[in-house]
Formats: structure tokens, C-alpha cells, sequence
């Protein structure tokens, strides 16, 4: 396809050294008449786990209450094409082509990132396509992100800040939240989820001294199940809402981070809209069950098969946590297919799970040149107290931990580049 032609000619204009500034994005910004000031109201969220399931709660009540939207996020799964979403679709190939083509002739051959040009890209599609509501994910951090460029968002998210990215962010979660908290800004609410008390004394200190208004999970608002349903309190009252019909405990988090930004932004969103939003969203590889896959054939019968994206350890810690209340519902052993990048850290990704007892395949990443070594990553799971062996592959893998012909809970997890290339063989509706 023309994108794909014009998306690898993007990445040649990468910089030698990648240094974290919005130098390149603000010239280019300017040779393009700046789209990004023509996209009305935005929600702009940071943080490192739960951003996009915060957006995509966001994106479905929006659409319950009949509003229109645009979202930017990163990375994507299968094709570039599901970065761009316009009404919860991922833009067209005419589209994007156009945009990027734009973007590629008023940039010529001056250095900028890969995720710089196709981030203006997308500002570029939003202004050709305007929307009720602008939703945009930081790829990396905040305070220098890309998307990191308006002046006076409707609302900033802030979700659980963790460690991530430690070479470009920081090694400590002072560091890290304060990247995460260069979103922020004067007079515009910002909602914050979970945090840490390290990372909620960093966004707390940047707040106050731009004078932000903070809505924290906890202070100003709180979201929690009880009898089954999802409830939610903040000074304006209490909603009494159904479940997320995504899966995880985690969820009632993301859930209430959602409600509150729609609260903070104004849009007048109202409460059966949002029931119906939090029961209708979807969102892939975030402890996603699949029911229609070609691995369930290897598969024996009353088995399950869940995939997930997560990739740091306090995903690997909501992964387990959900891994432990799944089996308490329905009691089956545990088998994992893992692969991860080399700049993530296994060992903290794996400890959540020894009580689980799993047994685990390493695997390469076939779409990765990052990827960990299965031997190597075989070695770390093992270090971490699980019962782990290397496998070439994903089939590979889930033969050999088929045993007996009993069902099983098979958990494919560590990467969404892992999750993207399961995805690849998902049957199209």
C-alpha cells in the first residue's frame, strides 16, 4: 500500500541520536499551519498503564451520547491505519496516505522521529476531519511528547504512573511522574487515577505550581464495585452504572478515570450515556478472550485462551491479580506463552505469577529485531521462580503444553508486538 511505501520512507528520516525535545515537531508543526490548534475540545492522556482503556471508556460513552470523535494512539497491533481512529474506526488508506504524503513533502529530508511526523499526520487527518471530541495517548512520557503541543486541552488524564521506559524517562518514579505531569496545565482540570504516593507528590507539586486543578482518585473522586456494579462519587454525586465489559479488576480504575474526565470536560455526557459507553467498549490485547482463534483448534475442549499486552511489572501484576480471580471462577491450569523486547525487564514482569504455578513457553518476537532470545527469556522466567522452557514459536509453544488432552488456561502475554502478530491470524468478521 501507498502508506506503508510512505510510512518506511519516515522511518529513514529518524535522527542519529534520539534526543527526547519538541524542537523537530514545532518546525514541522509550523511548515504545516499548525493543525494541531483546530481540533476543538481534547482529553490528553499520560500515565503508564491503563491509558488505553481510559481512552477507549472515553471514546464509547462520547459515542453514546451521539458525539463524534478523533483518537491518537500508539503503538498499534496488527496495522499502522488503527493509530488514527475516526468514530472508533481506524482512518482509511486514502486518508492516511494523504495525510502523511502532506506531512512527508513539508518535512523533505529534514531529520525527525518516525513518531514525530506520523503524530502531525494525525493532527493533520483531525483537522481535515473535525470531531465533537479529540482523544490523544502519549507515546513516550508527556512533558516532551509529541502529541505534548496544545496549549489549553478540555482535560488531562493522568493514569497509574510505573516504572517504564526507565532509558528515556528516569530510573525512579520521582523521575518518571514528573515526565508524566508535563501534560498538565494552567487552569485545565486534571484527572488523576491511582498513583503511588512518590508519583502523587511529583504530579501534586507540578499542579500546584501551575495552578492546574486536580480531581485525584481517592480526594476528589472514587470509583468501586459493589453487588456488581460499578459505582462512582465524586462532589457532584453518585452513578450507579453497570460493569465495564472489559475484563479485570483494573477496569473499575480506568472506568472511574473515564467518568471523571467526562465529568472535568464540560460535554454534558450524562448517565445512561455512559452506562451504555463502559458495557460497549472494546479494546484489543488488554486481557482479551479469544473465542474464535485458529490456536483454540490446538486447544482441548472447556479450554481458555486470553491474550494480553502488558509488558512492565505492574501489568504483569494486574495480568496474575486477574489470572487468580478467573481461576477461582473456573479452576484450570495455567499455561503462558511469553515474549517480550529487550528494553522491557522480565523479572518484575514475571514475579506477580509464581503463585499461579504456571507453565511457561518463551518464544521470539517474528515482527521484532528487539526481541529477547526464548532461551534467554526462558532463563529469566525461570530466575523468577516460574517453570519455564524455550519454544520457536508460538505453535511450538502451545503443543508442547497441551498434555493429556485437559483443558487449560492458556495465557499469550508480554509484548503487544507479541499481541499484534496472534491478532494477524484473528478471523476477519
Amino acid at each position: 500500500m501507498q502508506s506503508d511505501r510512505l510510512l518506511e520512507r519516515m522511518q529513514q528520516l529518524h535522527p542519529k541520536v534520539i534526543d527526547l525535545t519538541l524542537d523537530r515537531v514545532w518546525r514541522l508543526l509550523d511548515a504545516m499551519d499548525h493543525p494541531e490548534q483546530t481540533l476543538g475540545p481534547v482529553i490528553h492522556i499520560a500515565g503508564t498503564n491503563g491509558k488505553g482503556s481510559t481512552l477507549a471508556m472515553i471514546e464509547a460513552m462520547a459515542h453514546a451520547a451521539g458525539l463524534s470523535t478523533n483518537a491518537y494512539i500508539s503503538p498499534h497491533l496488527v496495522r499502522f491505519h488503527e493509530r488514527i481512529r475516526q468514530n472508533g474506526q481506524s482512518i482509511s488508506e486514502d486518508e492516511l496516505t494523504a495525510c502523511l504524503d502532506a506531512c512527508a513533502q513539508a518535512n523533505g529530508d529534514t531529520p525527525i522521529t518516525y513518531f514525530e511526523i506520523t503524530t502531525i499526520a494525525a493532527f493533520e487527518s483531525f483537522r481535515r476531519q473535525p470531531a465533537d471530541l479529540t482523544l490523544l495517548e502519549t507515546g513516550l512520557g508527556g512533558r516532551l511528547d509529541a502529541t505534548n503541543v496544545l496549549d489549553r486541552p478540555r482535560v488531562t488524564v493522568i493514569t497509574p504512573v510505573a516504572l517504564d521506559h526507565q532509558q528515556f524517562l528516569g530510573d525512579t518514579l520521582t523521575e518518571i511522574a514528573g515526565e508524566k505531569a508535563g501534560i498538565l496545565k494552567p487552569g485545565v482540570p486534571a484527572v488523576v487515577g491511582p498513583q503511588s504516593m512518590e508519583a502523587l507528590m511529583v504530579i501534586e507539586a507540578r499542579a500546584e505550581k501551575i495552578g492546574a486543578p486536580l480531581y485525584r482518585e481517592g480526594v476528589e473522586w472514587q470509583s468501586w464495585e459493589e453487588r456488581g456494579r460499578l459505582v462512582f462519587q465524586d462532589q457532584d454525586g453518585l452513578l450507579d452504572l453497570p460493569l465495564p465489559n472489559l475484563f479485570g479488576a483494573h477496569q473499575i480504575d480506568n472506568a472511574g478515570m473515564a467518568i471523571a474526565a467526562i465529568r472535568a470536560s464540560g460535554l454534558g455526557i450524562d448517565e445512561q450515556a455512559m452506562a451504555r459507553g463502559i458495557t460497549q467498549t472494546n479494546w484489543p490485547a488488554r486481557l482479551m478472550p479469544l473465542t474464535n482463534h485458529p490456536l483454540l483448534a490446538q486447544l482441548p475442549d472447556g479450554s481458555e485462551l486470553w491474550l494480553d499486552g502488558g509488558h512492565n511489572p505492574a501489568a504483569g501484576a494486574i495480568v496474575a491479580d486477574a489470572m487468580t480471580s478467573r481461576q477461582a471462577a473456573n479452576p484450570l491450569p495455567l499455561k503462558m506463552v511469553t515474549g517480550m523486547l529487550t528494553t522491557k525487564e522480565p523479572a518484575g514482569y514475571f514475579k506477580p505469577f509464581a503463585p499461579l504455578n504456571p507453565t511457561v513457553r518463551a518464544v521470539p518476537i517474528a515482527s521484532e529485531m528487539a526481541s529477547f532470545d526464548q532461551a534467554d527469556l526462558s532463563d529469566r522466567a525461570i530466575a523468577a521462580g516460574l517453570d519455564a522452557a524455550p519454544a520457536n514459536n508460538i505453535a511450538a509453544a502451545v503443543a508442547s503444553l497441551v498434555v493429556n488432552d485437559q483443558p487449560v488456561r492458556l495465557l499469550i502475554c508480554g509484548s503487544l508486538y507479541l499481541a499484534g502478530d496472534v491478532l494477524k491470524d484473528l478471523p476477519k468478521p
